[in-house]
């Protein structure tokens, strides 16, 4: 009996492991990479170091669709089985204070080189330059043919793609200069990040082409926009911070996280985390910052009476210092009007309150997002209801299957979306080849 042939589109990490997976049980392995260069965006992860995963990984650190859906898949491969299978890999992993685990080389490349390595001795073949532009039915009807464009240079890449993430669906009228046929097919093609990469939304395409439905999708994990003088007086600096999303007049969101001023804007963790749930948020929206997490406004107060009863002496600027980055600290009492060497036991009620308001909830006068250029995720994408929840095949067109960020799952930094990449490849690979 001849090996089950297979078509995995996409070989950033999702579609790396499903191709591997797949062959390991015994298919006949294509894997097509759109972009002329193979895993861009794995090499650009983690500040090129590669978050592989992190030390605990739950349904709640993940956004988008079904939880339970998500905590079956990531059971399915776990991160503990993630460390034992790079290091099968002869990739070593550290555990770093905020629990992320990165290669000990501290280079993305190696875990790429590793993965590569091992589709390579699977037997897996591998075609660089292969975008697929359409995908339909064969003879007999449960095989497929794809539609192949060669592509040999990267500025095909990101035209369909804006700031906002509107792209141009359905697919755009082009030439096919190959065809091959599968009996399956796995669609692996991530979602719009770093479209110049070759996540440029055509997976998206092809899976509206088969009858699928997406949750709009937009850029997740990408810095927030912003008019706000803090940017320049505080340039580079980072600091703990709790983020809170107000919309619609109430609280739908708060991250705690490390958070980064630069020119542009706000990015660090807290930030990025921030921005699928601000580009989400209906009605009018606004964000807090607190640069004292933990710490109520009363109890900042009651820290002051109390200090200025002790320490008549000492000045506003002195006092902030003490919780946050003096620079910040200048900064943030200019803004409320207190001059930042005056004696906190001279300053008035009205403009403590308005200097300890700026500590524990100042405005952040956000005006957009980087958009996906700058995007480490994609929020939205293929409803989870479309695909079977033990071996992700889809139920709109059998013999389909959809893993890694196609699918409507975005996690949080941290690790998140490559244990998603790790596990949703694996239940699709192995399911596929009937394992």
């Amino acid at each position: 009996m001849n090996p089950r042939t297979v078509a995995v589109v996409g070989a950033g990490a999702a579609g790396l492991t499903a191709a591997l997976r797949a062959a390991e049980a015994g298919a006949q392995v294509t894997l097509l990479n759109a972009h002329p260069r193979m895993g861009l965006k794995v090499l650009m992860s983690g500040g090129t170091r590669c978050n592989v995963t992190h030390r605990e990984v739950e349904a709640r650190d993940y956004n988008g669709g079904s939880r339970p859906f998500v905590a079956r898949i990531l059971r399915a491969f776990t991160p503990a089985q993630t460390l034992a299978w790079m290091q099968s890999l002869g990739v070593e992993l550290k555990l770093e204070e905020t629990g992320k685990y990165f290669p000990v080389t501290d280079e993305a490349k190696t875990v790429l080189d590793a993965l590569l390595a091992a589709v390579g001795s699977a037997g897996v073949d591998v075609r660089y330059g292969a975008r697929v532009v359409r995908l339909e039915r064969a003879e007999p009807a449960s095989r497929w043919r794809l539609g192949i464009q060669r592509v040999s240079d990267s500025a095909a890449f990101g035209k369909g793609v804006s700031a906002v993430g509107e792209t141009r669906w359905p697919l755009p009228a082009v030439d096919v200069d190959d065809w091959i046929e599968a009996d399956a097919v796995i669609l692996a093609t991530g979602g719009l990040s770093f479209p110049r990469t070759g996540s440029d939304g055509t997976g998206f395409a092809l899976a509206l082409s088969l009858g699928h439905t997406l949750v709009p999708p937009v850029p997740a994990l990408t810095p927030l926009a912003a008019g706000d003088p803090l940017c320049e007086s505080c340039q580079g600096m980072t600091l703990p911070a709790e983020l809170t999303l107000w919309a619609g007049g109430r609280r739908t969101e708060s991250i705690h996280g490390s958070f980064l001023f630069a020119h542009f804007g706000y990015s660090g963790p807290a930030a990025l985390d921030l921005s699928r749930h601000w580009l989400r948020a209906e009605g009018e929206r606004r964000v807090t910052a607190s640069f004292v997490p933990g710490i109520t406004a009363e109890a900042l107060e009651r820290e002051w009476t109390e200090t200025a009863k002790a320490e008549p002496k000492l000045s506003a600027r002195r006092f902030l210092a003490r919780r946050v980055p003096d620079r910040l600290a200048v900064a943030l009492a200019t803004e409320a009007g207190v001059e930042p060497a005056k004696w906190i036991s001279q300053i008035d009620r009205a403009r403590r309150a308005a200097l300890i308001g700026r500590v524990t909830a100042r405005e952040l006068p956000i005006t957009g997002t980087l958009g996906y250029e700058k995007a480490e995720a994609t929020a939205g994408g293929v409803v989870l209801s479309d695909v079977d929840p033990s071996t992700l095949e889809s139920r709109k067109a059998p013999g389909d299957y959809l893993c890694g960020e196609i699918l409507d799952v975005d996690g949080r930094l941290g690790g998140f979306n490559f244990q998603w990449s790790w596990s949703s490849g694996t239940v699709a690979g192995r399911a596929v080849a009937g394992r």
